[in-house]
């Protein structure tokens, strides 16, 4: 039975189950593919708890292997899933199997050096923040570095054992970022879990704060703010017991969990706990300086002024978001995938106020800076989708070329 077989009185939650039984799925692998749990999943299907958002109905669909959204809307307007999701990278196969490489005992015996492997790790960092094209550069580089590090842990000698798991964790972190927002939602909450789980076999408050925050994100984009915020709080009271004379990027790790505290509260719509706490991000950013940037999380003044006109978009108070973009040059912004990310951000507030023209120019900035940052985000495929719907007068080409560089079908 496909989605247009049902009749009209079938809800979203009816569908959900219908496909998840078609599937041979539990309600309780479903709901932990998705990041919920399985009582929030009945309370859908059985219509107590109100129709999923768009975001959560993709993962839905995702985890359920539907090609077309509407199998799930029932609205009858063919939607395909990849449209807002983005395409499958081509080296996400590669990274996947090297995360899953479960064999116990490694094909290699050769000795591993874990500063070798501390380097590479460095390297890579680099390349993601300043590569147009990051997620494919990226792509090449991770399935290597992944098997070789899960390699070192179990190899190494006693004395280097805590650092190879330090470097693992720091691997898992950076694989974070490239599983983020690719049709694998199973991915991006194993790395954050085994990013933690290296961090503290390490006992390096630093790592596991870096981890703690990689599942802060995890945690906030299905939803779960309560335990987003808690796990947050508690990271960067951990690792504040620990900041005296440590380096710098100690500092900037817990700004960075303010940071992401902010932003949950402006999820919420909670306008005076997310300024509270973005003032608390900005004064260490401020004392560290306008050198200083946090190579994981990208915390940096200019970056915490990029924040606040993300508070604005999410607090959907345009206005605010266009004065804090207005505020500063994006071109302060190192990484090219964040910088284009913020290019996104104020788009979105310029969307918020049906200014077609300016959203256009601000996503085609965005996709010159660093293509596969626009190429996978969710919030530009749903305006460019708009843009196509509606273009501004005399820029019906301008969309359909920048939909198709995108992927998205003109």
């Amino acid at each position: 039975m496909a989605g247009s077989d049902f009749g009209p009185g079938f809800s979203v939650g009816q569908r959900i189950q219908y496909f998840r039984n078609r599937a041979g799925m539990s309600r309780p692998i479903l709901a932990g593919l998705v990041g919920k749990s399985a009582e929030w999943l009945k309370g859908v299907e059985n219509g107590r708890l109100q129709t999923p958002r768009l975001t959560v109905l993709l993962l839905i669909a995702r985890a359920l292997e539907l090609d077309d959204l509407s199998d799930l809307t029932g609205d009858g307007i063919a939607v395909p899933v990849r449209v807002f999701a983005g395409e499958r990278h081509t080296a996400l196969s590669a990274v996947q199997a090297a995360l899953t490489d479960y064999r116990i005992f490694p094909t290699s015996v050769s000795p591993l050096s874990v500063n070798h492997l501390a380097l590479r790790l460095q390297q890579a960092w680099t390349v993601r923040h300043s590569s147009s094209d990051h997620r494919t550069q990226l792509g090449a580089l991770l399935p290597d570095l992944i098997r070789d590090a899960q390699t070192a842990v179990r190899t190494v000698g006693e004395e280097d054992r805590r650092a190879a798991h330090r470097v693992l964790a720091g691997v898992y972190r950076l694989t974070d970022f490239y599983v983020a927002y690719q049709p694998a939602p199973e991915l991006v909450w194993m790395v954050a879990d085994r990013a933690l789980m290296e961090a503290e076999l390490a006992d390096d408050p630093y790592a596991i704060a870096g981890g703690a925050w990689a599942m802060v994100q995890a945690l906030r984009e299905a939803g779960r703010w309560d335990e987003a915020v808690h796990l947050a709080t508690d990271s960067a009271r951990q690792l504040a017991l620990h900041l005296d004379g440590r380096p710098d990027d100690w500092r900037g790790m817990w700004g960075a969990l303010q940071a992401e505290i902010a932003y949950i509260h402006a999820r919420r719509g909670r306008h005076g706990d997310a300024w509270a706490y973005w003032e608390r991000a900005d004064e260490v950013a401020q004392r560290l300086g306008p050198g200083f940037r946090h190579v994981q999380t990208s915390f940096s003044q200019p970056v915490m002024k990029a924040h606040a006109t993300t508070l604005g978009v999410e607090l959907l108070r345009s206005g605010e978001a266009l004065r804090a973009a207005n505020a500063f040059d994006p071109e302060t912004i190192v990484s090219l995938a964040r910088r284009s990310r913020h290019l996104i951000e104020v788009a979105r507030a310029h969307h918020q106020r049906d200014e077609g023209a300016s959203v256009l120019a601000l996503l085609s900035n965005a996709e010159q800076v660093a293509s596969e940052t626009i190429k996978y985000n969710g919030y530009a495929r749903d305006m460019l989708l708009t843009l196509n719907a509606k273009p501004p007068s005399g820029m019906r080409d301008d969309v359909r070329a920048l939909c198709q560089r995108v992927g998205i079908a003109a």
